[in-house]
Parts: C-alpha cells; sequence; structure tokens
C-alpha cells in the first residue's frame, strides 16, 4: 500500500509541467495572432525541444485549442478559445477604470493612446483610443501580445518593479527576444533608463519613423500591472512635447490607480 502511494506521488507533479508546458506553447502563439508562428520560433522561445513541443502542438490541434496552417505550416491560437472566453464578458476593474482617462488623455493630446496590462511573462493590449490630429500611429491592435520588455509598455511596466524582479523576468523572456530585433543588454539599458525618467521613451517606436511615450499604472496592491503609452510620429515628440505629454500621462496613470478600488467594488 505505501509502494503503491509512493509511485502515485510524481503524476501530479508530471501532470503540472506539462499544462505548464502547453500554456506556455500557447502564450507564444498568442503572440503570433492570424499570422501565427513556425514551430521553430515556439522551439526557441520555450527553449522545449522540437518533438516536445510537436507533441504539445498536436494534442491541443486535436482538442480544437491550436490551428495549423495548410499553407503556411504555422500554428496559431484555434477558434474554440475565443468561444471559451464567451463564458467571461465581464470587463477587468483596470479597463473600466481607465477608459473615461483614455478617452480626456487622447483629447488633450490629439495622439493615439494604448493601454497595456501585464499577463505573466507577457503584455496584452486592451484597449486603444483613436486622437484628432490627422496622422494616426496605430502600431499595436487590441489583442496584440508581446513579451515584456520588447514594447514602450512592456518596458515601462518592468521600470516600475525591483531591478532583481524585472531582470528575472528579462532574463526569462531572453529566448524570445530575437524575433523582436532586441537583446538582453538593451532591454535591460532601457529599463534603467525608464526607471531615472520616471518614464518611458521610446526614440524608435515598432512603426519606422514613430515614437512612443508609456507611462506605467499600479494596482491597489502597488504591483505593477499595465501601462499607458502614447505613439506618434517623430516630429510629434520633440524634447519639449516629451516632457508635456509625460505629464499628462502620468497624471492619468495616478487617476486610473485612484479609481481601481472603486471601480472593483471596494
Amino acid at each position: 500500500m505505501t509502494d503503491g502511494r509512493r509511485r502515485d506521488r510524481p503524476e501530479p507533479q508530471q501532470g503540472g509541467q506539462a499544462i505548464r508546458r502547453a500554456l506556455t506553447v500557447l502564450r507564444i502563439l498568442a503572440a503570433g495572432r492570424e499570422t501565427g508562428v513556425p514551430l521553430s520560433e515556439v522551439v526557441r522561445a520555450t527553449s522545449l525541444t522540437r518533438p516536445t513541443v510537436h507533441r504539445i502542438a498536436q494534442v491541443l490541434i486535436e482538442e480544437g485549442i491550436v490551428e495549423r496552417s495548410a499553407q503556411t505550416g504555422r500554428y496559431a491560437i484555434g477558434r474554440q478559445v475565443a468561444e471559451l472566453a464567451l463564458a467571461r464578458q465581464s470587463r477587468s476593474p483596470l479597463l473600466v477604470a481607465a477608459e473615461p482617462y483614455l478617452a480626456r488623455a487622447s483629447a488633450q493630446l490629439g495622439d493615439t493612446l494604448f493601454l497595456t496590462v501585464r499577463t505573466g511573462l507577457d503584455t496584452l493590449c486592451v484597449a486603444r483610443r483613436i486622437g484628432s490630429y490627422p496622422i494616426q500611429v496605430l502600431s499595436i491592435e487590441v489583442g496584440a501580445r508581446r513579451p515584456l520588455g520588447v514594447s514602450s509598455a512592456g518596458v515601462a511596466i518592468l521600470a516600475a518593479m525591483s531591478a532583481p524582479e524585472a531582470r528575472g523576468i528579462v532574463l526569462a523572456n531572453e529566448a524570445r527576444f530575437m524575433a523582436y530585433r532586441t537583446d538582453l543588454p538593451t532591454v535591460l539599458g532601457q529599463i534603467r533608463l525608464a526607471r531615472r525618467r520616471g518614464y518611458n521613451l521610446r526614440d524608435v517606436g515598432l512603426v519606422q519613423g514613430t515614437k512612443s511615450l508609456s507611462a506605467w499604472i499600479r494596482s491597489p496592491d502597488g504591483q505593477p500591472a499595465a501601462a499607458i503609452t502614447l505613439s506618434a510620429v517623430r516630429n510629434r515628440l520633440s524634447p519639449r512635447r516629451a516632457v508635456e505629454v509625460s505629464d499628462v500621462l502620468i497624471a492619468a496613470a495616478r487617476e486610473i490607480e485612484r479609481t481601481i478600488p472603486h471601480a472593483s467594488g471596494s
């Protein structure tokens, strides 16, 4: 009896490891959105062996959670994931709290604003407000997922953490940076600069000829949870205007932080 129990003990741990690996693969695939991700990129980003990634992907395909394009061979999140998400339609307290301040700041500044939240080792764009200026930078769509440290918002969120915590996340994401044409030293340098400034200013945005500026937002427990970002053509973020924009975004971020507890009913 005792021996039987001992033999059973490793199973929950093994099962948990398999689930975590599957979720890691899903998060990588989510970053590929509609175009999907080649298997080689998933292998590189997860540091799992190719047979392991292939086996996980095949099981997820059989369950309808992942799809593989017959034309490109790329893997993408399956339609069933969206159907499962319908089971929870309520919006997050953070998004509810942020909406009026996003609208106000966008109207005041005239450029596109994004709200990006932290989810594990990634960032997820959850809202976008298009401004009134004739040239708008729509660099990210709602639903876009990136490794923390890749986007302006991700660097801002990391800058609001302690240095050891931020470094740990960056190290965990290092293998994924190659796909976004950045690396560990670059990201760590950006974090240090953003921490000194009190906000993140990216001189080269995701779209060529653009800049972006991000201010972090903390949750009621004080943890960095999100960032509000303005993206604009380069001449719209001169050094003088960057200071003005940072003041507006930081003020909006602090207002959102004060509103979150009320939005969550506390």
